[in-house]
């Protein structure tokens, strides 16, 4: 399937899910990410999270943030230049005030900056993936710029509540191939 057909699919498909379903696999997901068996992934010390659009639907990170402050992890989260398509890193504090943007994103009003160049792993927002590691997000890049920029041996790790797609069809090669998709069932390796 093409990028635009996918994007329309999981949408209906996330429009779907009740607050409680969504709530329940977001919980799954938290638990499988700790059967990743990758050594290294709980050894780094700046891990970027997203926070959920909830008006999306999105996955729930909120647990995922639980388990990464159980683990006294530094946690990483943007503010979208939506002129620029770049994203700037702040350090997540108990004095981090967070402000849902016009397209409801949640972001630090200010903070601490963190450079890409000190963040080890990503966790990625997608709409759908494919077998091979490619994601579809919402089509802006805002991700694919910012995974770009990272190092190479970043960890990037994609969420999703659903299975992957055979394979996206159209591919580009700016799009920046995922690690891990975590869902509530599997953790998938590529």
């Amino acid at each position: 399937m093409l990028k635009k057909e996918l994007r329309t699919k999981y949408k209906a498909l996330r429009n779907e899910l009740s607050s409680e379903d969504r709530e329940a696999m977001s919980l799954a997901i938290a638990n499988q990410l700790l059967q990743i068996k990758d050594s290294n992934l709980w050894d780094k010390t700046y891990y970027h999270l997203f926070l959920s659009i909830e008006e999306l639907k999105e996955i729930d990170t909120e647990f995922i943030l639980q388990i990464l402050h159980g683990k006294d992890k530094e946690v990483v989260v943007s503010k979208c230049d939506f002129a620029s398509l770049g994203m700037t890193h702040f350090l997540l504090t108990d004095s981090t005030r967070i402000k849902k943007n016009s397209y409801n994103i949640p972001e630090p009003v200010d903070g601490i900056e963190v450079p890409v160049a000190k963040i080890e792993v990503v966790f990625v927002p997608l709409l759908a993936y494919d077998t091979l590691g490619n994601r579809v997000g919402y089509g802006k890049g805002f991700y694919d710029i910012f995974l770009s920029g990272c190092k190479t041996t970043t960890i990037k790790i994609g969420l999703s509540f659903f299975p992957p797609e055979e394979l996206i069809a159209d591919v580009s090669e700016n799009d920046i191939k995922l690690d891990y998709v975590v869902t509530p069932q599997e953790v998938y390796v590529f």
